[in-house]
C-alpha cells in the first residue's frame, strides 16, 4: 500500500476542531486517555489470547511505556497489545461510530469552555491529543499480523489524515505526539510520571518510564504506577484518596465519587464489587440517554471482559460507575450466553443490593449527601419502581417529594415521613401530579385538603405520573391522587354533599345543556372551598398535563371527556345561575370549564374561541 491520503468523517473533523479551540482547561488529560486507551488494548490482547495463545507470540508480559525525546520534541505512548490493521485504524481514528456522537457534539458546541471529561466519556480520548500535539502518528501491528502488514497512520488534525502500511517488528500501537510550540512542560519526566501517577496509578498493567540519565531517557525502564487492581486489595490497605483516585481514572470524573462500597463474596460463587455513585450524572444521563450504558466493567480472573452494565445492574442504576470481578464464570463466555447465565443473574442481584444498601445507608447517616445525590439521579431512581419489582419497596423508601407541609419546593418528604404524620384515622397517602411546583401547590383540587389538615404530596417530575401507575401502594397504605375518584368523606360530609348536589339540580342541569358534548358530567364538587371549578379524573384516567406532553411528543391519545366539578356557593357560578341571556351564559360556563382545563394542565382545543369568549365577558 502506497502512501494515501483520506479526509476525516465530517463528524471528526467537527470533534477535532471543537477539541482544540475548547479544551483550554485541563490539557493534561491527554495522557489520561491515550494511557486508557491502551490499557484497553492490553486487555482486549489479553482476552483473545485466552483462546488463541500463539497472538502473545513471546512477548506475554504486556505494559505500556510512555517516553520523551527532548531533540525531536515528541511524547510516545506505546503498548504491546493488541493493535490494529488498516481497517480498525480507519474505523477507530477516522470515523465515530458512537451512538452518541451527535449529542457529545452539540454539548460541546453549547458550553463555552469545554468540560474535559465529556471527552473520555464518549470514546473519542485519542483525539485529545491535538491538545498539546499539532501533529500525531500512529504506528501500529495488529496481534497474528506479519510484520509487512503494519500500518502508519498521521494527521496534523485539520481535516485529512495519511495511511500508510510499514514494515514493524512488534505488535501493539505507538501513539506519537509532535508538540506545539509552548507544550515543554510535557518533555519533564517529573511531569509526566506526576500525570501518570495521578490519573493512571490503577491501571492494571505497568506504565514505564525511561530513567533519566543527563536529562535524556536512559536504556532502563521503570514502572510509574501501581499496576495492579485495586479491588484486589484488601479494603484496610486502600485509602480513600485511593479509591477517589481509581474513581477518576474508571469513570473519567474530574469530580470526587459521592460514595462507594467495595465487597468480596466468598464461597460457592465467588466475585469482587466496587461500586460507585457519582456526585453528578454522566454525560449521557444529562443528555438524556438510556442507550449509552458504560457503567460497570466486567473481569473475570482480572481479566477484562466488557463494559457490560445490561447484564450486570438493571437500567434505573445506569448511573452507578464500577467493576465487577468474577472467579468462576467461563473465561469463554459471550454477550449472549451473559444474557443466559445464572451465575451472572445472582452476581446483578448482588450489585442492585450493595447499591441499595449504600443509597440506604447514604439517606439514613448523611442527609445533604443523599440530597446530592437525590438531586442528580432522582427521576432516575424512579425508573425502578416499574422496572424492579422485588426491590420496589425498597426504591420507594429512597423517593423524596415536596408536600403542602413542607417548605417551599425544596423541602424533601419521604413516604416514611408522611406516613409518620397522618391524621388519626387515615390510611391513603394523598398525592397530586402536574407539570410544575408552582402548578401543584396551585390546584383548586388541594383547597378541601387543605382546609381539612390533610398533607398532600406534590409531584412535578415528569416521571412522577407514569411510575405512579406502578407504585399503588407503600407500607400497607393506599396511594391516591386527590384529583381522582370519589373523595371518602365522612357521614356528616357525605350529608352535606348529598344536600349541596340537590341543591344545585338545577345550576348543574342548566351546565350540561351548555357544554354538551364539551363534558362527560358535571357535578358539586367536594375538593373545592374557595376556587369555582376544577376537572375530576377517574381512577385510571391520565392525568391531562401527561396526556398533553405524549401528544405533543407524537403520540396518539384517545380523546376523552372531563368531568367539570363545580364550587356552587362561588360568585361565578351564582352569576350563570342568575344569567338570562343563553350566549352570556355559555361563555361563563365554558370559561369555567376552559379555567379547570388550564389549572389542570390540560391542552385547550381552540385557544382562538377561548380568547374571544374571554374578551366577550370582560367587555358585557
Amino acid at each position: 500500500m502506497t502512501t494515501e491520503t483520506r479526509k476525516f468523517e465530517a463528524e471528526v473533523a467537527q470533534v477535532l476542531h471543537l477539541v482544540t479551540h475548547s479544551l483550554y482547561s485541563h490539557k493534561e488529560i491527554f495522557l489520561r486517555e491515550l494511557i486508557s486507551n491502551a490499557s484497553d488494548a492490553c486487555d482486549k490482547l489479553r482476552f483473545e489470547s485466552i483462546a488463541q495463545p500463539e497472538l502473545l507470540a513471546g512477548d506475554g508480559e504486556l505494559h505500556i511505556d510512555v517516553s520523551w525525546d527532548p531533540q525531536a520534541r515528541t511524547v510516545t505512548v506505546r503498548d504491546n497489545g493488541v493493535g490494529m490493521n488498516v481497517d480498525e485504524v480507519v474505523a477507530n481514528i477516522g470515523t465515530i461510530a458512537s451512538s452518541g456522537t451527535r449529542r457529545f457534539l452539540d454539548a460541546m458546541s453549547a458550553e463555552q469552555k469545554t468540560d474535559a471529561r465529556l471527552i473520555g466519556q464518549f470514546g473519542v480520548g485519542f483525539y485529545s491529543a491535538f491538545v498539546v500535539a499539532d501533529r500525531v502518528t500512529v504506528l501500529t501491528r495488529r496481534a497474528g499480523a506479519p510484520a509487512g502488514e503494519g500500518v502508519k497512520w498521521e494527521s496534523d488534525g485539520k481535516g485529512e489524515y495519511s495511511l500508510e502500511r510499514v514494515e514493524l517488528a512488534e505488535r501493539g500501537t505507538a501513539v506519537i505526539l509532535h508538540l506545539k510550540a509552548d507544550e515543554d512542560e510535557f518533555l519533564q519526566p517529573w511531569t509526566l510520571k506526576s500525570l501518570i501517577t495521578r490519573y493512571s496509578d490503577h491501571v492494571a498493567f505497568p506504565i514505564r518510564l525511561p530513567v533519566e540519565q543527563d536529562g535524556k531517557p536512559g536504556e532502563e525502564w521503570e514502572t510509574v504506577n501501581a499496576a495492579s487492581a485495586l479491588w484486589t486489595k484488601p479494603k484496610s490497605e486502600i485509602s480513600d484518596e485511593d479509591y477517589q483516585s481509581f474513581y477518576k481514572s474508571l469513570g473519567h470524573d474530574f469530580n470526587d465519587a459521592l460514595a462507594w462500597a467495595h465487597n468480596r463474596v466468598e464461597g460457592s460463587q465467588s466475585f469482587t464489587t466496587l461500586l460507585y455513585i457519582p456526585a453528578q450524572p454522566p454525560f449521557e444521563l444529562m443528555m438524556g440517554g438510556r442507550d449509552e450504558r458504560k457503567g460497570l466493567k466486567l473481569y473475570i480472573k482480572r481479566v477484562f471482559i466488557m463494559d457490560a452494565a445490561e447484564e450486570l445492574l438493571p437500567n434505573y442504576l445506569r448511573f452507578v460507575r464500577g467493576v465487577v470481578d468474577a472467579d468462576d464464570l467461563p473465561l469463554n463466555v459471550s454477550r449472549e450466553i451473559l444474557q443466559q447465565n445464572r451465575q451472572l443473574e445472582r452476581i446483578k442481584s448482588a450489585c442492585v443490593k450493595r447499591v441499595l444498601d449504600l443509597l440506604e445507608k447514604m439517606a439514613r447517616d448523611e442527609p445533604e449527601k443523599f440530597a446530592t445525590f437525590y438531586k442528580a439521579f432522582g427521576n432516575t431512581l424512579k425508573e425502578g419502581i416499574a422496572e424492579d419489582h422485588a426491590n420496589r419497596e425498597r426504591i420507594a423508601k429512597l423517593l423524596r417529594f415536596a408536600s403542602t407541609k413542607g417548605e417551599g419546593a425544596a423541602q424533601a418528604v419521604s413516604l416514611d415521613d408522611y406516613i409518620l404524620r397522618m391524621a388519626p384515622g387515615q390510611d391513603i397517602i394523598w398525592y397530586i401530579t402536574a407539570d410544575s411546583h408552582a402548578a401543584a401547590i396551585g390546584s383548586p383540587q388541594l383547597e378541601a385538603f387543605k382546609a381539612k389538615g390533610i398533607e398532600v404530596l406534590l409531584m412535578s417530575d415528569r416521571i412522577d405520573e407514569w411510575m405512579l401507575g406502578s407504585l399503588n401502594e407503600y407500607a400497607g397504605k393506599k396511594l391516591q391522587n386527590v384529583a381522582k375518584g370519589e373523595l371518602p368523606l365522612d357521614e356528616a360530609d357525605k350529608q352535606r354533599q348529598q344536600e349541596a348536589s340537590a341543591a344545585a339540580a338545577p345550576l348543574l342541569d342548566k351546565l350540561k345543556s351548555l357544554l354538551g358534548e364539551r363534558v362527560k358530567d358535571v357535578r358539586v364538587s367536594a375538593r373545592l372551598t374557595d376556587s369555582p371549578s376544577c376537572l375530576a379524573l377517574s381512577d385510571y384516567e391520565m392525568a391531562p398535563h401527561l396526556a398533553r406532553l405524549l401528544r405533543e411528543a407524537g403520540h396518539d391519545m384517545p380523546e376523552s371527556k372531563p368531568v367539570l366539578e363545580i364550587n356552587p356557593r362561588h360568585a361565578l357560578l351564582q352569576r350563570v345561575e342568575a344569567e338570562g341571556d343563553e350566549t352570556r351564559a355559555g361563555d361563563l360556563a365554558n370559561l369555567l370549564l376552559e379555567q379547570a382545563e388550564i389549572a389542570a394542565g390540560a391542552q385547550l382545543p381552540d385557544p382562538a374561541a377561548f380568547v374571544q369568549r374571554m374578551n366577550r365577558v370582560l367587555l358585557g
